[in-house]
């Protein structure tokens, strides 16, 4: 059995190494103005955020997998060192091409700290100490939430933007030499054969369909031949990708995953929650100020808020899975999302701040008590051979589910403004007539009339009350769909050979 102080530094590694990609979207976000300064640009700026997004999604699975034929330290060490090479070469940038591609191998890198950490964490620790453990990986969030906004903002003012991503050097270095100093693992090596077809029809089939959902609407219209043909072939390719995982010895996504319920209730329950997450990143920052006039880091705060209570739902859903089993622990949490997004549609406009606080803080909790019991359930239903896939597959749902939930929570917000505006009174009718982009910026800058000011912030509450129900028919979509989960979940005693240790 490892040693706890060596334990705990080994953690201190992961929760380092998390932190590189939990902290990279906040401290990125507030240097955009002097990058598009310093470099231009501004018509691709969303691929600076997309770029990174997609090439973390799409290998995750892939790197689950080699986790389980190669181990996770080296594959977690390689992870890193993509990253910071990322880091650096983005710091470095000369354009917002050169940026952009940079930013991709960032997201290559980030792939498989989303896919190791969260294994290995369940490889050093029983299953009674996960749910502790998974709070405090979900607690590097919360951090990163409210520390990378200020981070940022310090080193734009009295540095350089460049040095938001030289910072990831050090600290990756660090994470890394702890992981390299106290974990180790005894692996028995076999003849592995890499399902390089699977991996590759992963990648493209993914990469199309993520690409249409967080592109279609923006980049293309719906119905344009991008728009309809990005989709398409990701399903053809997705289908090739079906037929030759049947027959492959060694799977990157084995079919027995989505064919077990559990499982596949597990995952599905994790599109969802990644869907419903995107409504109030994208759209509370928006209401908080356009619509109720306060500040960008009052805006900050509250969508932070969610924070606090992940990590500690986090930690205590291990007392309640205990109890009641990881399918009844993770209806508490789809149940608190279902009612906190209900809260927001009940309170009246508009709404106190201490009231926006509680239910980010309710909602925070909803996907702490939902997300830790499905991932160490299915986790636990497996051996060390396996883990590696089964936590890649959870995660790339989530992420799946986010690209989804961008998609739709966009064009829904989009839609509901624009039905509200066009029922404006004709004393007002001319300026609120312009583009939605306008209007947002002028409501920002209250540069609006009296009453076009008020009429625009209660059309952004009706939309953004759109998006709350929406939330609220996916919380409880996520709970039919765990109550059609089996309620016991098997678990495997480890006996398996191949385990991490610090000895």
């Amino acid at each position: 059995m490892p040693q706890r102080a060596h334990k705990s530094w080994i953690l201190a590694g992961l929760m380092l190494t998390m932190s590189l990609a939990a902290m990279d979207t906040t401290i990125v976000s507030t240097a955009i103005p002097q990058i598009v300064a310093d470099l231009g640009g501004f018509a691709s700026l969303s691929w600076v955020f997309s770029i990174y997004l997609l090439a973390q999604t799409v290998t995750i699975p892939i790197y689950g997998k080699l986790a389980d034929m190669f181990g996770r330290k080296p594959i977690l060490l390689f992870g890193v060192i993509l990253f910071l090479a990322g880091s650096a070469t983005s710091g470095l940038a000369w354009n917002m091409t050169a940026l952009i591609l940079f930013r991709g191998v960032q997201g290559l890198g980030a792939g498989s700290i989303m896919a190791t950490v969260n294994t290995l964490a369940a490889d050093l620790y029983d299953i009674r100490e996960r749910a502790h453990i998974q709070g405090w990986l979900s607690s590097v969030w919360g951090m990163a939430a409210i520390v990378g906004p200020a981070i940022g903002g310090a080193l734009v003012q009295y540095a350089s933007w460049r040095w938001i991503f030289f910072l990831n050097v050090p600290i990756g270095l660090l994470a890394s030499a702890l992981l390299a100093a106290f974990l180790h693992e005894r692996i028995t090596i076999h003849q592995h054969h890499i399902d390089l077809a699977g991996a590759m029809l992963i990648f493209l089939a993914a990469s199309l369909l993520i690409l249409a959902l967080l592109e279609n609407g923006s980049s293309w219209s719906w119905w344009s031949l991008p728009g309809l043909g990005l989709p398409a072939l990701g399903l053809l390719l997705m289908g090739i990708f079906i037929r030759i995982e049947k027959r492959a010895p060694e799977p990157i996504i084995p079919l027995w995953i989505w064919k077990n319920r559990i499982m596949a209730g597990a995952n599905l329950s994790m599109i969802g929650m990644g869907a419903v997450m995107m409504g109030p990143s994208m759209y509370l920052p928006l209401f908080v100020q356009a619509a109720q006039g306060g500040s960008a880091m009052l805006a900050g705060f509250i969508l932070a808020s969610s924070s606090i209570g992940w990590p500690i739902a986090s930690a205590y859903s291990g007392r309640l899975y205990l109890r009641m089993g990881f399918r009844n622990a993770a209806l508490i949490g789809a149940v608190l999302i279902g009612l906190s997004a209900l809260t927001f549609v009940w309170i009246s406009f508009p709404l106190p701040v201490w009231m926006l606080f509680a239910d980010q803080i309710l909602l925070g909790a909803g996907f702490g008590f939902l997300s830790t019991p499905l991932l160490v359930g299915v986790q636990s239903m497996v051996g060390w051979q396996q883990r590696g896939v089964v936590t890649g597959s959870n995660i790339f749902a989530r992420y799946l589910g986010q690209s989804l939930g961008a998609a739709m929570m966009g064009s829904l917000f989009n839609l509901s403004l624009h039905h509200h505006l066009q029922q404006a009174p004709a004393s007002i009718g001319d300026r609120l007539s312009s583009s939605l982009n306008t209007l947002i910026q002028q409501a920002l800058q209250n540069k609006l009339p009296e009453q076009a000011q008020h009429y625009l912030s209660q059309s952004i509450h009706q939309a953004t009350t759109a998006i709350y129900t929406v939330m609220a028919l996916g919380g409880w979509l996520i709970a039919a769909i765990l109550l059609r989960t089996p309620a016991r979940f098997p678990i495997i005693t480890e006996t398996t050979s191949e385990q991490v240790s610090t000895s």
